[in-house]
């Protein structure tokens, strides 16, 4: 008794002296850092651009589980087994028979010794060959369903630029990332939903398990081969479960990771749209090279229809290669005054109308006819001015 109290009281003394060396030593004080699990970059705050996922997908950066192919791999390679289940056993069983009776008969030379290592390697490629097939095309359409086809070989391109060793980055992303934490949460998750799947089937079949030592082998391997069968086919369904919360986390990681910043949105805006002051200039250049246009195709109107001040539209008609009166110069205001004085210039008769200068310059573009609402009005100032151009020829 005396020795328990003893080693109970040292106890209590080492517990004492833990809190005081604790206290003095600060670690009370001690707080989590969540920030740990924060953004590298918290200023990159806006989406990604459809330009930036177009890059991402050429490179091969897509959202997606590793779930998913998973548990279509398992679910097809299962099936094909048993489905093939009797071909792959007769097909064993020929083999091994052929090789126990005619063991005694055999004379190992280096040319048998070839011949019979290819047949063996023929015969096992053509057990395997039709699971691996039925494998190889349930990943690719794992795959597929998630991100479409999109093949690229710049993931096994090798960046020297990648490499930086910053053992603060390299502990952060190690210890304190959220794929990290959400891989580890998966593979603990799995192995304790299957051990406990594993767990119900065999408790279940336990009795059968337990009648297999008064069967024949092949009904013990039969029985065996079922509850493992259930085992394989309820961790599959389990896994393409989990695939869907995986495939959403995956994908707001993606976005996550390709977030800009403000300045890059604006440095990608004027890639892919041009510099505003660019844009500017050239709408500035287009404008002049339209006014001069115009300008040159006053003096070839017939009449120039104002406001009498704000507006001024020129049209002309050549009844070999119109339909109808054409707009071919425009302008309001100084542009206005411009025509109007070359138009004085050149002799043009100029018309006030305001309503029809109005309709004209905001209904038309330089180039077009003038619909059909506006015949009536337009078809009295060419009489006015077929009117006019008669008495100057009598005159």
């Amino acid at each position: 008794m005396r020795a328990v109290f003893s080693i109970k009281g040292d106890m209590i003394e080492f517990l004492k002296e833990s809190i005081h060396l604790w206290r003095m030593t600060g670690l009370w004080a001690f707080r989590f850092d969540l920030q740990l699990f924060s953004a590298e970059d918290e200023g990159r705050t806006e989406e990604p651009s459809e330009k930036k996922l177009r890059e991402a997908r050429e490179k091969g950066q897509v959202a997606k589980t590793m779930e998913l192919p998973q548990a279509v791999v398992i679910i097809f390679g299962i099936m094909s087994v048993f489905m093939l289940s009797t071909w792959i056993y007769d097909s064993i069983a020929s083999m091994t028979k052929h090789y126990l009776t005619t063991f005694s008969r055999f004379s190992l030379t280096e040319a048998k010794a070839r011949i019979e290592f290819f047949s063996i390697l023929w015969n096992t490629a053509k057990v395997c060959m039709p699971i691996f097939i039925a494998v190889f095309v349930a990943g690719i359409l794992g795959n597929v369903i998630q991100v479409g086809f999109q093949f690229s070989t710049h993931p096994l391109k090798f960046d020297w630029n990648k490499i930086k060793f910053d053992p603060a980055t390299v502990m952060k992303k190690v210890f304190f990332s959220k794929q990290i934490a959400m891989n580890l949460f998966k593979t603990i998750f799995k192995v304790g939903a299957i051990s406990l799947i594993a767990y119900l089937i065999i408790m279940d079949d336990f009795e059968t398990f337990l009648k297999t030592p008064d069967v024949s082998v092949a009904m013990a391997t039969k029985i065996v081969m079922i509850s493992a069968l259930k085992v394989i086919i309820w961790s599959a369904v389990l896994i393409l479960v989990l695939s869907i919360p995986d495939y959403i986390f995956q994908k707001r990681e993606f976005i996550e990771s390709l977030k800009m910043s403000k300045q890059e949105l604006k440095e990608e805006l004027k890639e892919t749209i041009g510099d505003p002051y660019i844009r500017a200039r050239l709408r500035e250049m287009q404008r002049e090279i339209v006014m001069r246009n115009m300008i040159r195709e006053v003096p070839k109107a017939d009449v120039v229809v104002t406001n009498p001040t704000h507006y001024a539209v020129a049209l002309k008609y050549e009844r070999e290669k119109m339909v109808a009166p054409t707009v071919i110069a425009k302008g309001i205001d100084s542009m206005a005054i411009k025509i109007r004085g070359i138009a004085r210039e050149n002799g043009i008769e100029i018309v006030e109308n305001r309503p029809l200068a109005q309709d004209l310059y905001n209904r038309l573009d330089v180039g077009e006819i003038i619909p059909e609402d506006l015949f009536a009005a337009v078809s009295l100032i060419y009489a006015e001015l077929y009117r006019k151009n008669i008495y100057r020829e009598a005159i």
